[in-house]
Order: C-alpha cells, then sequence, then structure tokens
C-alpha cells in the first residue's frame, strides 16, 4: 500500500466537511492510518479498523470524552453515558436500555404519524417549505419531547437548545461561550423538570427515571441522582432530535439527486425500512466518533502510542468498498449486513429502533403528499461540527 503525503483532513474544515467522501476515500486506500499534527490525532477509515475501534472499548476508550475538541482528562466522571466505560457503562445503560422497549417503542407509532400529518398540514398549499426547520427538525424534537415528559409549550426552545449545542466557531469548534450556554441552559431545564417529576410522576420517561434503582459501589440499591437523571435525559433529547433530523435533512437532498430512486419509493413504499438503512449508510448523521488509546495498539503496521486521540470515520466506514458494492451510489434496493451509523459495540444507540421508525413514517407521509421536489439551492445551508453532519436548512420547492 503506498502511503501519500500530501492527503490533508481535519473535522473542522467547512471545505472538507462540506464533501469529505473524496478524501476518505484517499485516506482509505492510500492512507488508512492518518496523523494530524496540527489537531494531534489519529484516524482510521476503513471498515474493518472502525469496526475493531468500536467493539475494543478496553483499548478504544470514551472515558476521555468522544468529540474531539472536548477530549482530555478534565472529561472522566462527568456523569454522561456517552462518555463511560464499562462497568460504570454497563450499569446505566442497562438502566437506560429497560425504558426503550419494544412496546413503548411500538406504541407510539400512531404518535408519531400523527405529528408528521400536523407539520405537513402546516405548509400545506406552500410553494415551498424548509423541509428541515418546518419538518425534519420537529418531528424528531416533538417525539422525543413527548418520550421524557416535556410539555408542548417547551418544546420548541428545548430544540433550539439542541442546536445551538453543536454550534462552532473556527479553530475551537464546540468549545464556545454559545455551545456552552446552551447546554447549561439544557440541563438546568431537564434537572429543574426531573425535581417536578419526582416530586409528582407522570407516564413519561423522565418519571420512570426518577424512581429507577441502580446498585451502587456498595452493594446497596440506589435511587439515581436528579444529576444523573438530568444527564440521562439531556442526552436522550439531544441525541434523539439530532439524529433524525439530520436523517430527514439528508434524506430531502439525497432523494433530490436520486430522482429514480425516489420514485421507487413513492411506487414501492415497503422499500422505505431498507430506504433508512441506505441512508444512514450513505450519509451518517454522525460521521466522527473520537477514542482514547488506553494502550499501544496498531493498525496496518503504524504504532499508535497509548494516550492518543484516534477518530472512528464511521462515514468513511460506510463508503468502503471492501465492504459494499459500488459505494457512492445510492440504492434504495441495496442489501448489505450492516453499518455502524448508529453507532456499533456497547454504545449503540439505544434509541435506535425509534429512530428506524420516525425516518420511515417521515419519509412516507412525505412521499404521499409530494412525490417530486426541487431543491432551492440558494436557501440550502450545511450546518458544521466535529462530529455530526447535516443541514440547518434545506428549501424544497413542491409547486
Amino acid at each position: 500500500m503506498t502511503m501519500s503525503a500530501d492527503i490533508y483532513w481535519d473535522p473542522f474544515d467547512e471545505e472538507l466537511d462540506s464533501n469529505p467522501h473524496p478524501t476518505w476515500r484517499r485516506m482509505r486506500d492510500e492512507m488508512p492510518v492518518y496523523r494530524n499534527d496540527r489537531y494531534d490525532f489519529w484516524a482510521v477509515s476503513q471498515f474493518a479498523d472502525v469496526e475493531r475501534g468500536h467493539l475494543n472499548p478496553g483499548v478504544f476508550s470514551s472515558a476521555h470524552g468522544t468529540v474531539l475538541e472536548l477530549m482530555g482528562p478534565h472529561m472522566r466522571d462527568t456523569g454522561q453515558i456517552i462518555f463511560m466505560d464499562p462497568p460504570d457503562h454497563t450499569t446505566l445503560r442497562s438502566l437506560v436500555s429497560r425504558e426503550f422497549t419494544p412496546r413503548r417503542i411500538g406504541g407510539l407509532e400512531a404518535r408519531i404519524r400523527e405529528e408528521c400529518v400536523s407539520l405537513l398540514d402546516e405548509v400545506e398549499g406552500r410553494d415551498s417549505f424548509d423541509f428541515v426547520q418546518d419538518f425534519g427538525a420537529q418531528l424528531p424534537s416533538r417525539v422525543i419531547s413527548m418520550l421524557i415528559g416535556v410539555p408542548p409549550e417547551d418544546r420548541e426552545e428545548q430544540r433550539r437548545n439542541v442546536d445551538l449545542t453543536f454550534h462552532i466557531e473556527p479553530g475551537v469548534g464546540m468549545i464556545n461561550d454559545i455551545s456552552f450556554a446552551a447546554q447549561i441552559a439544557s440541563h438546568t431545564y431537564l434537572h429543574e423538570l426531573a425535581m417536578k417529576r419526582r416530586a409528582h410522576p407522570d407516564d413519561d420517561l423522565l418519571s420512570d427515571l426518577c424512581a429507577a434503582e441502580i446498585t451502587g459501589d456498595d452493594g446497596e440499591k440506589r435511587q439515581l441522582t436528579m444529576k444523573e437523571i438530568a444527564d440521562f435525559a439531556n442526552l436522550l433529547y439531544s441525541a434523539g432530535t439530532e439524529t433524525v433530523g439530520r436523517l430527514l435533512g439528508n434524506a430531502a437532498v439525497i432523494l433530490n439527486e436520486y430522482p429514480d430512486e425516489r420514485a421507487t419509493l413513492v411506487a414501492e413504499p415497503h422499500l422505505l425500512g431498507n430506504a433508512v438503512e441506505e441512508l444512514l449508510r450513505y450519509e451518517a448523521p454522525s460521521p466522527v466518533q473520537a477514542r482514547w488509546t488506553t494502550e499501544e495498539t496498531v493498525f496496518h503496521d503504524v504504532t499508535i502510542p497509548a494516550e492518543s486521540k484516534i477518530l472512528l470515520l464511521t462515514g468513511s466506514a460506510g463508503r468502503d468498498d471492501r465492504v459494499y458494492e459500488d459505494p457512492d451510489r445510492f440504492d434504495v434496493r441495496r442489501q448489505f449486513r450492516t453499518h455502524m451509523s448508529f453507532g456499533y459495540g456497547i454504545h449503540f444507540c439505544v434509541g435506535a429502533a425509534l429512530a428506524r421508525m420516525e425516518g420511515r413514517i417521515a419519509l412516507e407521509e412525505v412521499l404521499k403528499r409530494y412525490p417530486t421536489w426541487e431543491l432551492d439551492h440558494d436557501n440550502v445551508v450545511r450546518q458544521h461540527t466535529s462530529t455530526v453532519r447535516g443541514y440547518s436548512n434545506v428549501q424544497i420547492i413542491v409547486g
């Protein structure tokens, strides 16, 4: 394998982020173990290597953070499950998983469809609308709010807080006053709501977390602290809003680029479940996950030292031709074993079944009303972060 010295990639470069796939292809083929001295990280881009990183939490730790600009010793003991390794992660993961039962998720299908219909009714009769702001970002926010127990009058403000959490600025990424203020506002709100639910339980996930018990380090049963509950709820709210919002924004753009595939889905809506998987493979909503090496490790004869930052490029893995035939082609009939766009291993997204259902129902309801659309390219705006990719605005012309 020939190593090329002229490849450059970092997750903060907006020009690279607008279309990283040509660079990621070169990295997979020419430099599968990439080193960036400017930001002090390593990166792996081939499917097998990304998979290895996800499946070995003992070597590739999440406890120092999973977002490049946030990583460091200060990230330990934050209480966030996404920043934990076993055994702490195992205990809390088991608790959260109990809340996302097939029965609970399945019971939301009719409500999700009602929300889709309501949102589309609001834009009925317009010649164009913003697929993200008017629909794609609204739906998952409403659904996760309903699940957690956020009252309707507070939902839009909390959705905006989630969006602002991912605000980045040149050179510092998410380490900026706007992002920090949004994180504090969101956490404070959910902490106060959890206190209300502990005093006055309701039929929602937040109330269930308030009543739940875990086994402490001393072997005794205990309830979660208010901080632990708020940490859980904050993560679920953010992930539950962002992933589906990015998925649907990407879908609006990709289906416009592939009108024949869109026509196939209109004619054969039973393919929508598979189309959601293909959308996730083709454009991962969260294409970059960071890890911290706990020991020296080797990829492709390249030694990565212990205590190093390493980025697992899930977005690149989804286009690896070692795993997927003709990977740069979007194909709603494509059959494949797996993808890693919901994470992998112990950090596989606990809400994946809900996200899949939302994506399928949303696209089904949209295509019923709008079998075709065009993009208003002057009003298609990509939102840049170091860990997620998608659009803040996708204006579509339907009239």
